[in-house]
């Protein structure tokens, strides 16, 4: 039988989460969760936050840099799908606005045209306006503004016409 587990004393779970940073980014939600999930209580969790802020370990701009540089270069994001990551995150407004500048604009159309023109690649033989309305939701899937989704799918349907 499993016996229930102990909880963590505020060194402990000071010690703990100071080590989680350390490996990598942490948003100070997640980490207040575990503090919590780890059984201290509002107060010690308050307290074990106060410290990991003043020593550096969880910082909320770095944490957005980071989220917002590994989601649009691995996951392949929108800004508008980043933006509601970090908001659910906890991370204020002003925060995200700063750490999205940091896609460059030009990086960001080639991304998108990148991902699109793999996606053509499985609704090309349908009906164009089906295609279309494809290709755009699959843009809008994955958090693109839909300004720019247009000009990429237009780009991606007249390279297709230019091949033929």
């Amino acid at each position: 039988m499993n016996s229930p587990k102990q909880p963590l004393t505020e060194q402990q779970a000071l010690n703990r989460a100071a080590a989680l940073c350390a490996r990598s980014e942490q948003s100070p939600g997640d980490i207040h969760d575990k503090l919590t999930k780890w059984g201290l209580t509002a107060q010690e969790a308050a307290r074990v936050m106060a410290q990991l802020y003043s020593q550096g370990f969880i910082n909320e701009e770095r944490y957005a840099r980071a989220f917002v540089r590994d989601r649009f270069a691995f996951n392949g994001w929108g800004k508008i799908k980043i933006a509601h990551q970090l908001r659910l995150k906890g991370i204020p407004a002003q925060v995200i606005d700063e750490a999205l500048t940091a896609i460059d604009d030009t990086a960001y159309r080639s991304k998108l045209t990148q991902l699109l023109l793999a996606k053509w690649r499985t609704v090309q033989g349908r009906e164009p306006r089906a295609a279309w309305a494809a290709m755009m939701r699959f843009a809008a899937s994955r958090g693109f503004e839909a300004a720019i989704a247009s000009e990429c799918v237009k780009t991606v349907t007249r390279l297709d016409v230019e091949d033929d």
